[in-house]
């Protein structure tokens, strides 16, 4: 074989796609369903706005002294107050466990576990689309921990008395499920209707695949029974069939409409719209707000995935930070999400208006190192990072942290064609 190798250019990518054809768009299919795919987790990225930012204190602290006189005493890390509503739940940290999905990697305990951690930690839950769809509704039989209500059950049973939540997503694939129907009724899933503690997500997208639909691999029988329903792409070195679905289709209006129908259809359940990281994020923001939202979830192009095609991984969506800059500062309930694992890059984000953010990978690594406590002690790690890095700023509650603590600034860009007084507003 001839080295036709030069600095910088891949040329294993392109052997693989001359050998394999079509597939070769893809991660291999070898991984798929035991492999959760994004940017990495452990690294800093030199393009992402929030990781080129840093914390700076100020020299001059008069929060700090007024929570010496409420204290009588020089304040410590361990006051700053953690407690935030998310969503229209209380939460004892700003986090919550992002939508984990249907995949095996979510699904095999991992899912169940995270979730019971979860409940135990007081923090809110999303349960990602299609799992009534993949793994069953629960009602009936047994009610397996990687079913719908399974899920929910994990969750509640480790519960604290008025903390946390559950928000449950429904993508337009989702729909002829009419999971949100199911749970509105369900007789066991009342306590937390009562008690404010269950949300329905409409999901809009998600980061790793910005306008694109949902994606499985699915053995020839199974892709033959939804033939009719879904796209189906053949490969001619795998058995396996990729199944796609729309990812529906949104204008201001079809957005607004769909809010005001759940808030009138689920008068009890709190909304919550997640969005995709596109560059409107900031106008679909705003109208989701004025539309009754509780909140509005971002998810940012380095947020993991179950399936998506490499090129959109690495090529596709807004970074997390871009997002936030161009949300400006919300006039809502604002959730984000995206290689979210320790302190410092949460507290970035809180700063810059962030009520909370969520854990995905991050989550599941953490239950996959121990079913019991790992995530737990991942969420103490967090804790404890992020009071300190917060006391750092003269702060002593999370919800006061603000974009002064952000150098360089992380402004709101101006609309086009902005005059002097726009630009004040925006400022």
């Amino acid at each position: 074989m001839t080295n036709l190798r030069a600095p910088g250019f891949p040329e294993d990518v392109v052997r693989r796609r001359a050998r394999h054809g079509r597939i070769a768009v893809f991660p291999d299919f070898d991984d798929y369903g035991s492999t959760v795919l994004g940017a990495d987790v452990g690294c800093r990225d030199a393009g992402d706005p929030l990781d080129q930012r840093r914390l700076v204190p100020p020299v001059l602290m008069p929060g700090r002294l007024t929570k010496l006189i409420e204290t009588g005493r020089e304040p410590l890390y361990d006051d700053v107050g953690l407690e935030v509503r998310i969503g229209g739940f209380r939460s004892a940290l700003p986090v919550y466990v992002s939508a984990l999905g249907s995949t095996k990697v979510a699904t095999v305990d991992l899912g169940a576990s995270a979730a019971r951690q979860a409940g135990r930690c007081g923090i809110p839950i999303v349960i990602g689309e299609n799992i009534s769809s993949v793994n069953g509704f629960g009602r009936l039989g047994a009610r397996r921990s990687e079913s719908l209500l399974g899920r929910i059950a994990a969750y509640t049973a480790e519960l604290a008395d008025g903390l946390g939540g559950v928000a449950v997503q429904q993508s337009t694939e989702d729909a002829d499920t009419e999971a949100w129907n199911m749970l509105y009724t369900e007789p066991s899933l009342q306590p937390l209707l009562d008690s404010g503690r269950l949300a329905f997500e409409l999901k809009v997208g998600q980061g790793a695949k910005p306008g694109l639909g949902g994606m499985t691999l699915l053995e020839p029988e199974a892709a033959e029974r939804v033939a009719d329903r879904f796209h189906l792409e053949a490969f001619e070195s795998s058995a396996r069939l990729l199944r796609s679905s729309s990812p529906g289709t949104f204008t201001s209006e079809i957005l607004r409409q769909q809010i005001r129908f759940m808030r009138n259809n689920f008068p009890r359940a709190r909304c919550w719209v997640k969005l995709p990281p596109g560059r409107d994020v900031g106008e679909a923001a705003t109208i989701a707000w004025a539309a009754g939202a509780d909140a509005v979830t971002v998810d940012g192009a380095e947020g993991g995935t179950g399936w998506a095609p490499l090129s959109f991984l690495a090529e596709v969506g807004l970074p997390l930070g871009e997002c936030l800059r161009r949300i400006g500062v919300p006039v809502g309930c604002l959730l984000a999400s995206g290689r979210m694992w320790e302190g410092a890059r949460m507290v970035k984000a809180l700063a810059a208006g962030v009520t909370a953010v969520g854990l995905g990978r991050a989550a599941l690594i953490a239950a996959d190192e121990d079913d019991q406590r790992g995530l737990e002690r991942l969420l103490g790690a967090a804790a404890l990072e992020i009071q300190m890095l917060t006391s750092s700023l003269g702060v002593y509650h999370v919800a006061e942290l603000g974009r002064d603590a952000l150098w360089p600034a992380l402004e709101r860009p101006l609309p086009e064609g902005a005059d002097s007084a726009l630009q004040r507003t925006y400022a």
